[in-house]
């Protein structure tokens, strides 16, 4: 799969969203990047996916005027991983669902319970 088709498969498990999540989602925006940065991954696990920002639980009165939050899916790290196209569109979603879940204020424990870890 290409950067341009990885792009897509992130686009539609978004536009596949449910309507509660979409609803509570708040100054957040997804982007496909190659790979993370050192910063982003320093032990070079091959970081799949990344939340950066305020999530919404911890967001208090003094929340404005904040750059928006960024949930970055990174393509190489899934194409290392080798799997097939259903196998990958399968990952890609449940990465971009578990950084939403971030995004939510889900615990990590909620997110396995969800299947999105």
């Amino acid at each position: 799969m290409n950067i341009d088709s990885f792009e897509r498969e992130v686009e539609a498990v978004l536009e596949a969203l449910p309507e509660w999540i979409t609803q509570a989602m708040d100054n957040v925006f997804v982007v496909v990047e190659r790979r993370p940065s050192r910063a982003q991954d320093p032990s070079g696990d091959g970081l799949l996916g990344l939340y950066e920002g305020v999530s919404l639980d911890e967001r208090g009165m003094d929340y404005f005027g904040v750059a928006p939050d960024r949930i970055v899916v990174f393509y190489e790290p899934h194409m290392e991983l080798g799997l097939d196209g259903a196998e990958l569109r399968a990952e890609i979603r449940t990465t971009v669902l578990h950084e939403l879940g971030h995004h939510l204020g889900m615990t990590d424990e909620r997110l396995h319970e969800l299947g999105w870890a």
